[in-house]
């Protein structure tokens, strides 16, 4: 899923020497202390109108040290762990672990949530893949298993927002957008197209991330799309 891959979806040690209970610098748009939960809904709407509903949960679990320093840790209940750390530089993951390693794998490049400064027009480089794009017909279907690792840009487009969700009304949001291209054999009429591949995300300050829509159009005869929509329902 989207959210899982970008947080899923990030080594300043000094940032976060502040002590071992309370928050690090500059995380307030993504809280990194212990004792936080996020439950969203997760809506997939395919372009053959079939709609699918699945319920996320995230835990902060509090600070912990790794190889390289000390990190805060985030958990799924889908199984998956992730360390971030927050610094001058932003809000980024440095490594991630699921039920099946042994041991956290360190990224090789921070993989930024938010980068700073916290203002419209600033921008970072990460990857990602197609979540929901697949072929019709051949084998694998699910394109992100042919290319797993695609270039989006990320850009702070506006600050200050207001959004509405089954969990409330928050101000003082930052809006996210990224965006990149696959080029894909569309079909024979039209060949080999660039298909966009775009997110948007809200963060807002105290409690994070509140909604993400991710959005992958085909509109092809050799390829199926559709949009993902990520939403909080609850949060403490």
């Amino acid at each position: 899923m989207a959210m899982r891959a970008r947080l899923f979806l990030l080594p300043a040690a000094a940032a976060l020497a502040a002590g071992c209970g309370g928050a690090p610098p500059a995380s307030g748009y993504f809280p990194l202390d212990a004792g936080h939960a996020w439950t969203y809904d997760l809506k997939t709407e395919h372009e053959n109108n079939l709609v699918t509903h699945e319920t996320l949960v995230l835990r902060t679990l509090g600070r912990e040290t790794l190889d390289d320093g000390p990190a805060w840790r985030r958990r799924s209940e889908a199984g998956v762990d992730y360390w971030l750390r927050a610094d001058d530089a932003g809000i980024y993951r440095v490594a991630t672990k699921s039920d099946l390693d042994a041991e956290p794998k360190p990224d090789a490049t921070r993989r930024f949530v938010l980068k700073a400064p916290f203002a419209p027009g600033t921008s970072w480089q990460s990857t990602t893949t197609a979540y929901l794009l697949a072929r019709r017909t051949e084998f694998p279907r699910e394109i992100r298993h042919t290319h797993p690792s695609v270039p989006m840009v990320y850009t702070i487009e506006a600050v200050d927002q207001a959004v509405e969700t089954r969990a409330g009304r928050f101000e003082r949001c930052v809006r996210v957008k990224g965006q990149a291209v696959l080029r894909l054999f569309a079909d024979p009429v039209v060949g080999w197209r660039d298909m966009p591949l775009s997110t948007t995300e809200w963060y807002c300050d105290g409690v994070g991330l509140v909604k993400l829509v991710r959005e992958e159009p085909a509109q092809s005869t050799f390829l199926a799309g559709g949009t993902m929509t990520l939403e909080l329902t609850s949060w403490q």
